[in-house]
């Protein structure tokens, strides 16, 4: 279920600045349209004015379907079309089909938030590169790992709390990124500035990332190499009226993913560049783009609307009274008793 509330601002935290280029790579234009005639204002400090809860929420999913090719816009009779489809695939509370199937779908309706409609930017998926909205290949020493890890998983995932997936234990969220990857629910983001940082609170997982900007003379300081953190580390700058985050020193495990948007590895050489641009009074469009050259064969990027809400972001607690981790792992143990008395 859906929570929103309201958070205030930290002091500044010093992170590390990162310039990631990616060298060889087609990416998208860096210069995103603005309504014309609008201006976004100005916080009191000079910054372009991003604050308030964002909420990026849609039908629109994160991969093309494969045979859409390289369309990237649905018309207005599509999206009717679409829109009507998508409703009934999402449906949790249908039965037809298997009872596997029905078990599938796991809870029902009402605890999912993903949105009733295709997002404005009519896109037919969030990932805009490579141009067929599809995920790039990983190398093959990553694919290799990759399979080697799920093929571990299946024996080993409820040995314990450390061997399952990061999600499950409330460390990583796809929806708080870096990158956002918008899912189910839990889809808004507050962001708050002060002179010199940003602050983004993710309604999932309720986590907040501190952003330092750089400007003018101001800089920051490299975290060292061995400094790593969960959601990487941070710091931002102005390109005209874009906010420009860039995050390296991810923490990494052989578990390493994007939550459970998206399952696809990361490593420690992940590097994010993340966008912000007001495009409209009542839009932020969200880039970014991902650089992990010993996982994947080239970067890829997402992008998608975040359109102003007027809702409060309440506390999403992973682990308050959060019973599911205890019942995985003790329900595991039955099973082995089980299968020893046989």
């Amino acid at each position: 279920m859906t929570h929103r509330g309201w958070f205030s601002l930290l002091a500044p935290a010093t992170l590390a600045l990162v310039s990631i280029s990616p060298v060889g790579a087609q990416v998208p234009s860096n210069t995103i349209p603005v309504s014309k005639n609008w201006n976004a204002g100005r916080t009191p400090d000079g910054q372009p004015d991003l604050e308030g809860v964002w909420d990026a929420a849609s039908m629109t999913p994160l991969e093309r379907p494969a045979e859409l090719g390289n369309k990237e816009f649905y018309t207005a009779e599509e999206i009717v079309a679409y829109e009507k489809k998508r409703a009934h695939d999402l449906d949790r509370d249908r039965r037809d089909g298997s009872a596997e199937a029905d078990l599938g779908r796991a809870y029902n309706d009402g605890w999912f938030d993903r949105g009733a409609h295709l997002a404005s930017d009519r896109r037919t998926s969030r990932l805009i590169d490579p141009p067929n909205g599809r995920f790039p290949a990983m190398t093959p020493a990553a694919a290799k790992k990759y399979q080697e890890m799920h093929a571990w998983l299946v024996q080993h995932a409820d040995d314990g709390p450390e061997t399952r997936m990061l999600p499950d234990r409330c460390l990583v969220f796809s929806q708080s990124g870096p990158p956002f990857i918008p899912g189910n629910y839990n889809n808004y983001y507050q962001i708050a500035q002060a002179p010199g940082v940003v602050a983004i609170l993710s309604e999932m997982g309720h986590q907040a990332r501190m952003i330092p900007l750089t400007t003018g003379t101001v800089t920051r300081p490299y975290l060292p190499e061995n400094m790593r953190q969960w959601q990487g580390d941070s710091v931002g700058h102005w390109d005209g009226q874009t906010l420009v985050i860039e995050t390296t020193n991810f923490r990494a495990s052989d578990q390493s993913r994007f939550g459970v948007q998206y399952d696809g590895m990361s490593d420690e050489n992940l590097r994010v560049t993340e966008r912000f641009t007001r495009t409209g009074p009542s839009t932020i469009t969200y880039r970014a783009t991902v650089v992990d050259p010993t996982v994947y064969t080239q970067p890829w990027t997402v992008e998608f609307p975040m359109e102003k809400a007027e809702s409060r972001v309440y506390e999403y607690a992973c682990h308050e009274g959060n019973y599911g981790l205890v019942g995985i792992l003790s329900g595991a143990r039955a099973k082995e008793k089980a299968a020893q008395k046989k």
